[in-house]
């Protein structure tokens, strides 16, 4: 149907809905919430993975690895509670919007996306999935089945922020979003850190990231960011906020995020 029609895909329909305004929708619309074998979050031998209509209040309530309490946070920003309720973890991805808040914590989480279609199953990082400001590489015929999480890191520590214009039901600003875990030494042995809102695309500070391996909790982890490790984004000036506000509010959340799953060590 979908790959015969170029139908639009409902799921959630909290994005779809809004985006219309007063038009109606052009074309097919094919309502797939009732698909179950591609809703609910389970836990495999090498990851665990996330059905493309889980909503974000299933994603809160799952008892999950320490690893994904930035993600359950993103989702508690993710709108009301009615939005989280309805809202699903694919909608948040598909529609590719810069500010979406679940981007930043599961390009932390290293995840990758499941692709389906008539024709089979493919699999793609989540960085490779989004392109650009609501595009993203998913084809006309292909829903997005599943979110797969890596369980590689499932005892490190993570960090979710936002910044908007007011405290709750708002656009993000910027947000960010940290994950650290460290060795028996005590040594970051691994960081990632996504920063969304400030780019078309939520972007990995990479050269962060290589900074802060290898530092120990003794050194001050969170002085070690800087300005230039930064660079990667590309902020513009907006209703929200301008380009210079947003690198420097940036560089603030990055610094409490990095220091959030410190104090959480």
């Amino acid at each position: 149907m979908l790959a015969a029609t170029s139908g639009q895909i409902l799921a959630g329909g909290t994005d779809f809905y809004p985006a219309l305004g007063e038009r109606l929708p052009q074309g097919y619309v094919v309502d797939i919430s009732s698909l179950r074998e591609i809703r609910g979050i389970s836990i495999e031998p090498d990851w665990i993975r996330i059905g493309g209509l889980t909503t974000w209040t299933e994603v809160i309530r799952t008892p999950l690895p320490r690893c994904f309490d930035a993600l359950k946070a993103a989702g508690r920003e993710i709108g009301s509670v009615q939005i989280q309720n309805r809202g699903t973890v694919a909608g948040n991805l598909c529609n590719a919007s810069p500010a979406a808040d679940g981007v930043p914590p599961l390009l932390a989480l290293d995840a990758e996306v499941e692709l389906a279609s008539a024709s089979g199953l493919r699999r793609m990082a989540l960085e490779q999935f989004i392109t650009g400001n609501r595009k993203t590489v998913r084809a006309p015929g292909e829903v997005l089945a599943a979110v797969l999480v890596p369980r590689n890191i499932e005892d490190a520590a993570s960090s979710f922020l936002k910044l908007g214009a007011r405290r709750y039901l708002v656009i993000s600003i910027s947000v960010v979003a940290a994950v650290l875990r460290w060795n028996s030494d005590g040594q970051v042995a691994n960081a990632r850190v996504a920063v969304g809102s400030c780019s078309a695309v939520a972007r990995r500070l990479r050269s962060l990231e290589a900074d802060l391996v290898g530092r120990s909790l003794e050194s001050a982890i969170p002085s070690v960011v800087r300005a230039e490790h930064l660079s990667a984004l590309s902020p513009i000036s907006d209703v929200r906020a301008t380009a210079e506000y947003r690198r420097d509010a940036s560089l603030t959340l990055v610094r409490r995020a990095v220091e959030a799953c410190v104090g959480a060590r």
